[in-house]
């Protein structure tokens, strides 16, 4: 029986796109449900304004469960074989840290540059705060590509640091943000992952447009 995964937009929710790769990287099937976006709390989530996130929302076997990293824990319990986090005990700590570090951080990051698959600029002003985010977050990929090796955070395949990092290297895509080459090249990686490739097509299909998040530079 299929899980049952609630999420907002496609094209501007970030934690929902993070909630639909964890599910492909368990490998569990899912009926995805979306929530209008005219929806109160949906609309708060997407502009940052909620003060706490339940979507998405994972409903399956008589258990709900939201946020993130709960989502990832639980798949990780009825999945211990997909390889969601690292074998080795160091790697796994750190994927962990990585991960718990996105989950709460980068605030400024958000708020200036919010997630929106369809859109491509260039010449963006970065200011500051956001930009020591983007310094912080490229530090993190560098440390561990270098660590680990393979292309991805902890080696050779995907993790639960790299589903909660995604969103970011759509980011820096959308606002033509210029990172290092060791970055560039992990970009890259992601966004030819086959489950991004399918979640930024449905994002093209999606008509919805919220007019606070088509930001103006």
């Amino acid at each position: 029986m299929a899980a049952t995964l609630l999420i907002s937009s496609k094209n501007y929710s970030s934690w929902s796109l993070r909630g639909f790769l964890l599910c492909r990287l368990a490998d569990i099937p899912i009926e995805e449900h979306a929530v209008s976006p005219d929806d109160p709390n949906t609309r708060a989530e997407l502009l940052l304004r909620a003060s706490s996130i339940r979507v998405p929302c994972l409903m399956h076997d008589g258990v709900t469960v939201w946020d993130t990293l709960a989502i990832a824990e639980y798949l990780n319990e009825i999945s211990p074989n997909a390889g969601m986090y690292p074998h080795d005990r160091k790697a796994r700590a750190r994927c962990r840290s990585i991960a718990g570090e996105m989950h709460s951080g980068f605030a400024a990051l958000r708020s200036s540059l919010p997630m929106n698959l369809r859109l491509h600029r260039t010449g963006v002003t970065i200011w500051s705060a956001a930009q020591a985010d983007i310094d912080r977050i490229t530090e993190i990929w560098r440390e561990c590509l270098q660590t680990w090796g393979g292309g991805w955070l902890f080696g050779r395949h995907p993790t639960v640091a790299d589903a909660m990092y995604a969103p970011v290297v759509t980011r820096f895509r959308s606002y033509g943000i210029d990172v290092d080459s060791v970055s560039a090249a992990y970009c890259a990686q992601v966004m030819e992952w086959p489950a991004m490739q399918e979640w930024i097509a449905a994002a093209q299909e999606e008509p919805e447009e919220i007019e606070e998040l088509e930001v103006e530079f």
